[in-house]
């Protein structure tokens, strides 16, 4: 009996555990600067997802969060900036929080953030060049982009975490057009839009931490999407692995 009595307590308690942690929050910490957007209504997305802690901080500050010691105060990073001065100090604590399995959720025109810095965009798995460049040795010419287009967009991935329970949409939004996507991730959107490049999102794994890239949301009326909500919603949980 006293046996099965501490059995009993010990399902008890584990089972308050597992429901204390499941209620506790997402904590994410969002960064901007370096490129305008709709403050408030972007602001919205994050505030008014129920099980969702924000914490927003601004360039040049924002770096000092990569710290080892600042990483401990949230779950997923979320990168919302286009930003170019990077020290070699914050350019190792990026890494090293992300090879750490902080999660890490690349957001619309952070794709080009540290033009200077390669690894940066093999971390994201992919770059949007702001001048031309080269690829294996022949001449690009510089990324496009394109304001206020109504186009489709395509699940590939449907069973991936990040698009579970998405079917494909119809947006407006900004594209990117002519910008560099790395081999080694997994394409989880696509769009047929002649402006835009066909891969708009896509995920990866660096070490112990998931990384998300999403091309979309320029503005409120990407913002107020259902699908691009539910996205960036199951795009922080799976980069945090609360999937």
């Amino acid at each position: 009996m006293r046996n099965l009595l501490a059995t009993l307590v010990l399902l008890v308690n584990l089972a308050a555990s597992t429901a204390l942690t499941a209620a506790e929050p997402l904590r994410v910490l969002l960064v901007t600067g370096g490129h305008d957007f709709q403050t408030n209504q972007f602001l919205e997305l994050f505030r008014s997802e129920p099980g969702v802690r924000l914490t927003h901080v601004a360039h040049p500050e924002a770096q000092d969060w990569f710290k080892r010691e600042r990483a401990r105060e949230y779950d997923v990073l979320v990168s919302y900036d286009m930003w170019q001065d990077i020290s070699d100090e914050a350019k190792a604590d990026l890494l090293a929080l992300v090879r750490s399995g902080k999660g890490f959720l690349a957001m619309h025109h952070c794709l080009a953030s540290y033009q200077a810095w390669d690894d940066y965009a093999r971390l994201i798995g992919g770059k949007y060049h702001l001048r031309e460049w080269t690829r294996d040795g022949q001449p690009q010419r510089g990324s496009t982009y394109r304001h206020d287009v109504q186009f489709q967009v395509r699940v590939v991935a449907p069973d991936h975490p990040v698009t579970r329970g998405v079917s494909d949409f119809t947006i407006h939004d900004e594209t990117y057009g002519g910008f560099e996507v790395k081999p080694d991730v997994t394409p989880l959107l696509r769009t047929d839009e002649a402006s835009s490049g066909p891969v708009i999102a896509w995920a990866r794994k660096e070490e112990a931490g998931r990384v998300v890239y999403l091309q979309l949301g320029h503005d409120r009326l990407a913002y107020e999407n259902p699908a691009f909500r539910q996205i960036v919603h199951q795009a922080m949980r799976w980069a945090a692995q609360q999937d």
